[in-house]
């Protein structure tokens, strides 16, 4: 987990009509030629679209009652951030339905999970919580993914980029849903764990279940595919492996007195900003801040 010594919060800044060169020619396996990290990776922006429409109406649910002006402008803006992951990840999903993926009936069950569901079941207050559970995981995919150069060492930078502009924009508005949950909606602390142990195995679950249906759409067979998922799980989870250098951070959620901002920051949060900023091209924040990691 990475800090500073004096965690602050940062400005929350949409950032919209960005061109990441999806349309270009990527390979399918863009991850090194590993289908199973690419497809890990593929599943988790096929989750994206509905994802962000869900999150952005858990917290609406609340707008009306916010009093505090500043509070009420970061819902705003983090409504814009999440908006746009969900047009940008829509863009590269449609990479992948051309190639035999359905993602149409994929975004179809996830909505029919989390507005079908979800919505009609649980509470207004859970399901915001299940939002501010979800912004803690996706901020702790931001410090894992980009802590560490050889995380992402072999992919290519177009794919790379889209998903450093996400990981900056979610550190920036991770602490919005929870805001909310807390000082306008007043969730207890057993509602709040109760909703991050839900996130935390529905979230793999159906990450794991897309990526198995596109191996099996990429034409691999049973046996392939079993060796893919043993070195592919390896790969998340052993000691030094994608997640397990994260683990702090996500167990701080469940202390009593957790608040996202005291997890400290991103240390090359400002490499990304500064670049982009000079730039405006997105792919070339996204390479600064790959080859700023350690």
């Amino acid at each position: 987990m990475e800090q500073t010594t004096t965690p602050e919060r940062h400005a929350i800044v949409p950032r919209e009509k960005l061109d990441f060169g999806l349309d270009g020619d990527i390979p399918r396996f863009w991850f090194g030629g590993d289908p199973f990290k690419t497809r890990f990776f593929d599943a988790l922006s096929t989750l994206f679209p509905e994802g962000e429409k869900y999150f952005i109406t858990c917290v609406r649910d609340y707008r009306d009652r916010i009093t505090d002006p500043a509070l009420l402008q970061e819902v705003r803006d983090f409504t814009r951030q999440e908006g746009q992951h969900g047009m940008v990840h829509t863009q590269f999903n449609n990479r992948l339905q051309q190639q035999g993926i359905n993602v149409p009936y994929l975004l179809e069950r996830q909505n029919a999970v989390m507005f079908g569901f979800f919505r009609r079941f649980f509470s207004r207050g859970y399901t915001l919580a299940q939002t501010a559970a979800s912004e803690h995981m996706t901020a702790i995919m931001a410090h894992s993914f980009f802590a560490r150069r050889e995380v992402l060492e072999h992919t290519d930078p177009r794919i790379r980029a889209m998903y450093a502009w996400h990981a900056i924009e979610e550190i920036e508005h991770k602490a919005v849903a929870f805001d909310v949950m807390q000082k306008v909606a007043k969730v207890g602390y057993f509602t709040r764990i109760m909703a991050m142990l839900h996130v935390s195995f529905g979230l793999p679950l159906h990450t794991f279940v897309i990526l198995s249906y596109m191996l099996k759409v990429d034409g691999f067979g049973f046996f392939r595919r079993t060796g893919m998922w043993l070195r592919g799980l390896w790969w998340l989870y052993k000691p030094g492996g994608l997640y397990a250098p994260v683990l702090g951070h996500y167990f701080a959620y469940y202390k009593p007195g957790f608040h996202p901002w005291k997890q400290g920051q991103m240390r090359t949060y400002d490499t990304w900003v500064d670049t982009f900023d000079r730039t405006r091209d997105p792919v070339a924040a996204g390479n600064a801040l790959h080859a700023a990691g350690a």
